[in-house]
């Protein structure tokens, strides 16, 4: 199974929009507290209310607190830091991926990410021009990209009109 971590996410249509992702995948959501606004404020809803309900959410008080809920399960660090790119790992080794997003205005805490700089995954950007990549994007590029190796486990492969006939 895999999960999306958001590292005190900042801004709610990124929230509301990762968790239409994490709804129509079947992805377990965490967020990190403190977040940058509420979950009931009007800018999330309108970005994710008709799958907030589906979205299998849980609130962390901080990272000490994610980190002691992961245990020893595999965590991957989303960040323009790391020198391994995310499409090298193999996630269909039937093991749960944990990926660990940061927060918008700043990423993830440079402390943690270089005591876990093996954990640490990129997608290959021109950083000249683009100082990041908008969360809620790269959320489900690396959603899928997990899903893809892995078959896309429960999630509909085709899909027919209403009044389609099939044989």
């Amino acid at each position: 199974m895999n999960h999306i971590v958001l590292f005190e996410p900042q801004i709610p249509a990124n929230t509301g929009n990762i968790a239409r992702t994490c709804a129509a995948t079947n992805t377990p959501l965490h967020l990190i507290e403190p977040l940058g606004f509420s979950t009931d404020d009007k800018h999330l809803k309108r970005a994710g209310l008709d799958y907030w309900h589906d979205v299998d959410i849980t609130y962390h008080a901080n990272l000490e607190a994610f980190l002691t809920f992961l245990g020893d399960r595999q965590l991957h660090l989303i960040t323009k830091f790391a020198n391994r790119v995310y499409s090298d790992v193999d996630y269909a080794d039937n093991q749960e991926h944990f990926f660990l997003f940061g927060k918008e205005t700043t990423g993830l805490p440079e402390e943690f990410m270089r005591k876990n700089e093996e954990k640490c995954l990129r997608i290959p950007m021109n950083d000249q021009h683009v100082r990041s990549l908008n969360l809620s994007n790269t959320a489900a590029l690396i959603i899928y990209e997990a899903l893809r190796q892995q078959g896309f486990p429960q999630l509909e492969l085709t899909h027919h009109y209403p009044n389609d006939k099939l044989d």
